[in-house]
């Protein structure tokens, strides 16, 4: 039988520490989901690896480095409200209930969300409920948000994903422009947005936030 514990602390250790992970409320997050519970069977052997898991749609469980390089990023405290975009099967909502108050995740079928949400129930992650939506529009009803996690890359971040920020809110995303993809922080204060890129990162883009390519005339 495979060892997953084993597996999952090599990932700690080897991935996720390696790559100046110190938070060490984020490293026991990661060392405490079994992140096998939220991938298709056919890849729970890969789970562990240091690699985006693929899912369905073009869509991925982003690489261990990447997804906790980014949650790290966010900087997000213990009464902090958190948006998940594309949550995908939960695993980037089980890792965030961990660290904050509350977490609405946000899917776009029913499929999404009714899996998501049994995975989250076996998981214990109470805190956390999954809503169904358009991921472009994000969940102006939930929010305002402290956090706003998305997973996957974008082309673009939409404006109504920073309108729904909070004052000193954070926004993290893996920004793809063509094949270079920046992972990014977009911080809220007042009417002003500012944003730094963290490090590099790729990953699918996520429907609807590709950037429109000009014509040349």
């Amino acid at each position: 039988m495979f060892d997953f514990k084993s597996a999952r602390e090599h990932m700690v250790e080897s991935q996720i520490r390696t790559s100046d992970v110190t938070d060490l409320r984020v490293v026991k997050a990661f060392r405490t989901v079994k992140r096998e519970m939220f991938v298709p069977k056919s890849s729970k052997a890969l789970a562990y690896a240091d690699v985006n898991i693929e899912l369905e749609d073009n869509r991925v469980v982003m690489k261990p480095r990447d997804i906790s390089k980014l949650i790290q990023a966010a900087d997000i405290k213990q009464t902090d409200i958190v948006l998940d975009v594309a949550c995908g099967r939960g695993y980037s909502t089980a890792i965030l209930s961990m660290l904050a108050d509350t977490v609405i995740a946000l899917e776009d079928t029913e499929e999404r969300v009714e899996k998501a949400t049994a995975n989250l129930a076996e998981a214990g992650a109470d805190n956390a409920v999954v809503v169904k939506g358009d991921l472009k529009s994000g969940a102006r009803e939930h929010g305002p948000f402290d956090v706003i996690f998305i997973n996957g890359a974008v082309g673009e971040v939409p404006q109504v994903w920073l309108d729904q920020l909070a004052n000193n809110g954070r926004l993290v995303a893996i920004v793809q422009k063509g094949h270079i993809g920046h992972a990014s922080i977009f911080t809220k204060s007042g009417d002003t947005v500012g944003d730094r890129v963290e490090f590099d990162a790729s990953a699918p883009v996520l429907p609807d936030t590709q950037v429109e390519k000009a014509f040349a005339f």
